[in-house]
């Protein structure tokens, strides 16, 4: 049997940095609070993560707006867990390969500059300044200094630890196998192999296997998995100062293809390895390692950073990043099931987006006002079982 303590209010659902930042923003309101996982505690997205935290590939709209205020928490939590988290400020550089993509870029940054991002133009010549070992021949690019990096796993842990200092309970290994829910449809409990945890509130932080939860509620959240691989150089010294990516890496993640796509996206660890991504390809969830897509980031890697090439990758792992259709997370209480939130969908930004959508969800639960307005991430904009009249279209994602 499950050993949850009486009264609880909040039964968070996904041990990933998401979960953990909702049970950590719940704790701290002083609510009790009881995170599961069907897996092992970042055994999921988060610990194929990089630990981008980046307003750089945002542009003005809603999902920009929760960058910002994720990356404001995202640096004051640098501040005081800095070294434990392997939190750097270190800045993003977006650089164009022609004069085609440097005026995209430009235009780009204009737009977001409106809405308070902090952004300088680089000349071509002053790129060397910023990143000594990058190719020449580039006609540019935009540095980005509120972007910044984090060890994902390392922070998932801490705000779970945090949590637990708190009261939080963790509970690795239990997927939640049932919602119950009592008059007016209200969620009362979450079912698991190991008995029943009564609740006020559940909140849906399974990242790709959110629809799956929904569904327990009988209710659709379009979640899919999109198949991102990453390959780890060998320890060096600093060659990398930035986030480095191309301009096309934008343009990728808004795209809502199923086949491949890839764009070299090159930064350094505290540790001296060199991280390179990024590939994006809805395949379901085959972990299979693709070789070819391997070969092509390597490829691309080198064209940016020709040093690379006389170095060695060490290894090379793969991920599942949770997909919404229009590449926004899904935040707040769903309308039609009292006591139930969602956190979900954050597609590859949900170490960046976490804090924010952790304070977030801490308002809604204590009843505070949002600090922003969450209607353009409502759960239910997609639809519910009721409204689509496909056959098994409850089940149809979430499977």
């Amino acid at each position: 049997m499950l050993d949850v303590p009486r009264g609880t209010d909040v039964v968070v659902i996904g041990a990933g940095i998401v979960g953990a930042a909702c049970a950590y923003a719940a704790s701290r309101a002083g609510l009790r609070v009881a995170v599961l996982d069907r897996g092992p505690v970042i055994g999921g997205t988060t610990g194929a993560g990089e630990g981008n935290i980046l307003v750089s590939d945002k542009g003005p709209g809603p999902e920009l707006d929760l960058a910002l205020l994720s990356s404001t928490l995202w640096r004051q939590f640098g501040a005081e867990h800095g070294d434990t988290v392997e939190y750097e400020s270190k800045g993003g550089l977006v650089v164009a390969a022609d004069e085609a993509d440097m005026q995209a870029l430009r235009r780009f940054a204009d737009a977001q500059r409106a809405v308070g991002v902090q952004t300088q133009v680089v000349a071509p010549d002053d790129l060397a300044e910023l990143e000594p070992h990058l190719a020449p021949g580039l006609a540019g690019g935009v540095q980005y200094p509120q972007d910044a990096q984090v060890q994902p796993m390392l922070a998932a842990a801490l705000l779970l630890r945090l949590a637990r200092e708190r009261g939080a309970t963790v509970h690795p290994d239990t997927p939640a196998i049932a919602l119950r829910r009592g008059r007016h449809g209200r969620v009362t409990s979450v079912g698991t192999p190991g008995g029943v945890i009564p609740a006020q509130f559940v909140v849906n932080a399974a990242g790709v296997w959110a629809g799956h939860v929904a569904a327990l509620a009988g209710v659709r959240m379009p979640v899919l998995p999109r198949r991102g691989c990453i390959l780890v150089s060998q320890p060096l010294p600093v060659i990398v100062r930035h986030k480095v990516y191309g301009a096309g890496y934008t343009s990728d993640v808004l795209s809502d293809a199923a086949d491949l796509q890839i764009s070299p996206v090159i930064e350094g660890t505290r540790a001296g390895t060199v991280l390179i991504g990024a590939s994006r390809e809805r395949v379901g969830f085959d972990r299979a390692m693709p070789v070819p897509v391997l070969a092509r980031l390597a490829a691309l890697a080198i064209g940016l950073f020709p040093v690379l090439a006389d170095s060695s990758v060490i290894r090379a792992y793969l991920g599942f990043r949770p997909y919404l259709p229009d590449h926004l997370p899904a935040l707040g209480a769903h309308p039609r099931v009292p006591g139930l939130l969602h956190a979900c969908g954050h597609e590859g930004a949900g170490i960046g987006l976490a804090l924010a959508s952790g304070h977030l969800i801490g308002q809604l639960l204590t009843g505070a006002e949002p600090a922003l307005d969450l209607r353009p991430f409502r759960p239910d904009r997609f639809g519910d079982p009721a409204d689509d009249p496909r056959p098994g279209a409850l089940t149809e994602e979430a499977t």
